[in-house]
Order: structure tokens, then sequence, then C-alpha cells
């Protein structure tokens, strides 16, 4: 949406931790374009736009744009320097990212989503902004426009073509099953018990599934933002949902300090090869799993088709840690 009329200066950049750069500010970046990402390593919504983000920094940072990465955890995991560190060599991060582990730049801007991108321009209004994925066509466009007030003759290249084959038009977004969290603090359990709030308990799985919710069989111990498979718990503990996407993907972490393995099924068989995500392997017996050795998230399954499903993830490890899970909805055009 622009904000064409509207003078509402940008709100300064402070209170968080500068991971890669000096700290700016918003008044040292006047005479530039400013684009702030406020995204989050764990979030598959804000890893898709970071390919956009990073090469608009590559393509328009020597005209004058100065991105800046506003790093706003959602899991308490997710402020540590090393993870954040190791998420912006991954994603191939150039530009400055601040932390913002006490989101007062977040509630500087009134923001509540992620992602989320705000548009300075040089005098230092917002003058664009986008939440969520796509638009970047139009994003774009704003960044240019906003560069030529700097420079009207300009020469700037067109618009990037995209980066998926999701992004590209044509492509169709359906409602599919929202985000499920499992910590008891916003955690939607389908367990008529309920949940043992911080101690480990042993839980049932009734067997009947409602989507929206999951559902836990064997110990666990349940926090405010996961539940884990306790130390000293012994046999498999699984965690079934009923789903409606063509991608899963589950934030997870291993909290006791070693490799978690976390087996799949879907539909009560391992997931065909051809619908596996980009973290599941195989074992020689054909049993699908994914190794967890890091807290991130993990692409589970990528099916070939939208459609209903049954995905359970199971373990013997003690201290999985699994925190919520995410359905992607997009399908390229044919």
């Amino acid at each position: 949406m622009t904000q064409e009329d509207a003078k509402i200066r940008a709100p300064e950049l402070t209170g968080g931790y500068w991971v890669n750069s000096e700290p700016l500010t918003m008044q040292s970046l006047r005479g530039k374009v400013v684009l702030i990402d406020f995204w989050d390593y764990t979030c598959v919504n804000c890893l898709h736009t970071l390919p956009y983000v990073a090469e608009w920094h590559r393509r328009y940072a020597p005209k004058g744009l100065a991105v800046i990465g506003v790093h706003a955890p959602e899991f308490s995991f997710a402020k540590e320097l090393d993870g954040v560190k190791q998420a912006i060599g991954a994603f191939g991060i150039e530009y400055p990212v601040v932390m913002d582990n006490g989101l007062a730049i977040w509630q500087a801007y009134a923001n509540r989503y992620w992602p989320a991108k705000y548009l300075a321009d040089k005098d230092g209004y917002i003058r664009y902004y986008h939440y969520g994925e796509g638009a970047y066509q139009e994003t774009e466009t704003a960044v240019q426009a906003l560069l030529r007030e700097i420079l009207p003759e300009m020469q700037l290249p067109p618009p990037m073509e995209p980066v998926r084959e999701a992004d590209a038009p044509g492509a169709v977004c359906y409602r599919v099953t929202p985000e499920l969290y499992l910590g008891y603090q916003r955690g939607r359990i389908g367990n008529p018990r309920g949940y043992v709030p911080r101690e480990t308990a042993a839980y049932t799985d009734p067997g009947l599934h409602a989507e929206g919710y999951f559902y836990l069989e064997g110990e666990w111990k349940a926090d405010e933002e996961y539940v884990m498979k306790p130390y000293g718990s012994a046999g498999e503990s699984r965690v079934g949902v009923r789903y409606t996407a063509k991608e899963v993907n589950l934030v997870m972490n291993p909290l006791l300090g070693r490799t978690c393995r976390a087996y799949l099924t879907q539909d009560g068989a391992p997931p065909a090869k051809e619908d596996a995500g980009a973290d599941a392997r195989f074992e020689a017996d054909g049993r699908a799993y994914v190794d967890v050795d890091a807290p991130r998230m993990y692409r589970l399954v990528n099916n070939r088709e939208i459609g209903g499903h049954e995905l359970a993830v199971s373990t013997d490890t003690p201290g999985l840690g699994i925190y919520a899970y995410t359905f992607v909805s997009c399908v390229a055009p044919e």
C-alpha cells in the first residue's frame, strides 16, 4: 500500500543489537532509500522472501538503497546470537541485521507480522509497506520509484523474475490448515485430557483427529513454547496432526544439545520420496526421518498436490522439542 500523502517519519532503529555492522540510525541514513525488513529465521514466510531482499540489496545498494534486516524472534531460542549469525550466513544476507530481542523496534513500528517491509524515502518518511509474502515486483517498483526521486535519470534494471514457480503470475494459494503451535501458551492440543503443564506426563492419542489440533501419544513435557520428549523417557513419543496443504514445515530444537532423530509417516506410511520435504531422509528399510541438530525450521513434506493427510512425527530421543507447524498452500501455474 502506498502512502503518498502521509507524512509519517520512520521510527528510529534503537533498542537492538547490531550483528554485522556498526549501529545505524534513520537519521544517519537520511539521503538514502531505506528498506526495513522484519523477519525471523524460523518463519517459512520470511524465508520465502529473503532471496528477493538479498537481491534487492545487491542490485540497489550502490544506487542509494539501504536494507536493514530487523530480526524479531518468535521463540526464545531465536534470541541467541549464534543462531542468527548462522542464519545470516546460510541465507546469504550481506546487509546489516539488528537483533530486536526486546521487540523495541517492532513496537516502535507498531508491527504485527512476519515478514513485514517498510520503505522510507530519502527524507525518512515511510512511503510504502507490505505484510507477508508476495508483491515482489510491486515492492521492487516502489524501491525504484524512490531511488529515482534521488536521481531522476537513474538507470535501473527491470524487476526480478520470480525466484520460485509458486511466485509466478497465475500461481494459486489455497486456504489450508493454519499455523499450529504446540506449547501450552498458544497451542491447540486435541487430547481430551488437555495439557499437563511443565510436568512429564503420559498422553494418549484418542485416534480420531480434527484438523487444526495436534495429538500427543507417549511421554511429553509441555512448556510455554514447545512440547519435549523428556530426559529419561523411554519408548516412542509421537505427535499426530491432520492437515490440508501441499507442504508441511516444523520448528524443532535439540534441547539437550545432541542430535535427535524424528521419524515421519504420512497416512500411516513413510511419505513417498517424491513427496518428501528438503530435510527428510530415508533409512535403508524405507523409514523417513529428519535429524534435528540445530534449532530451526525443518521441511518435512512437499506433496505433489494439495490434499488432506495425517502426519505423524515420532521419536525415541529425549530432548526433542517441537514448537510449531506451518502449512504451505501455493501451487505453481500449469
